[in-house]
């Protein structure tokens, strides 16, 4: 039975990421409409940051606040979880995703055609390289952190939450006009199943995946204390 808390757990914390983090980029969308001056790259990344700041402390003693397939497969190359329990994990941020998703598309009509509901794309002459590269670094660096601070038992207490909702905001602001900044295959797969908007879709599962999987494997092999 607390498997299925954890699933469940999973997808709201998914369904948040994408509501209020991809809704930032639909309502900056309708505010520069509406003649205003939006909320802009920092906005957008704020919101990302925080919301992963939320998830993490609200159902990370249930699931461990995953809310990204990277992560969880990060987990599994690392032998932290089990492929069955990965899969199920995966499977729920997805639908958690897409469920904002399509929240999103009921809510922001317009921001369909025009900014994909908030679905990442690679920037204006960017090549599918960069934007696998710049995808892997900075999803390195949050499996990194999410590693040394809520797994690794040496780690401050109570710091985990901010630390990676932290990675996040710079993650989005560094990443933004490059691929829109995902580090997270879900948070990609959320708008772009509601808006049909898969252009260059894989760079968002290769990039953040070996990105993801590298930084686990290094933590493991180099900075984990053996016993």
């Amino acid at each position: 039975m607390d498997n299925y808390k954890q699933y469940i757990a999973e997808a709201i914390g998914t369904f948040a990421l994408i509501f209020i983090g991809a809704g930032s980029v639909c309502a900056d969308y309708y505010l520069k409409q509406g003649g205003g001056t939006g909320v802009g790259l920092l906005g957008i990344s704020i919101a990302f940051g925080f919301v992963v700041v939320a998830v993490v402390y609200s159902i990370g003693y249930i699931s461990g606040g995953h809310i990204n397939p990277a992560v969880t497969i990060a987990f599994w190359f690392a032998k932290r979880m089990e492929a069955n329990k990965a899969i199920f994990y995966i499977g729920s941020q997805l639908v958690g995703a897409a469920v904002g998703g399509y929240l999103l598309l009921l809510l922001f009509p317009d921001a369909m055609a025009s900014v994909h509901l908030g679905t990442t794309a690679l920037g204006k002459g960017v090549t599918l390289t960069q934007g696998i590269l710049m995808e892997f670094i900075i999803t390195f660096f949050l499996v990194l952190v999410i590693f040394a601070t809520a797994v690794d038992p040496r780690a401050p207490k109570g710091f985990a939450g901010l630390a990676i909702g932290l990675v996040i905001l710079f993650g989005v602001m560094v990443g933004g006009p490059i691929t829109g900044g995902s580090m997270n295959p879900a948070r990609t797969f959320g708008p772009a199943i509601a808006s049909g908007f898969f252009e260059n879709h894989f760079v968002y599962w290769i990039g953040p995946i070996l990105g993801s999987i590298a930084a686990g494997i290094l933590y493991d092999k180099v900075f984990v204390e053996k016993r």
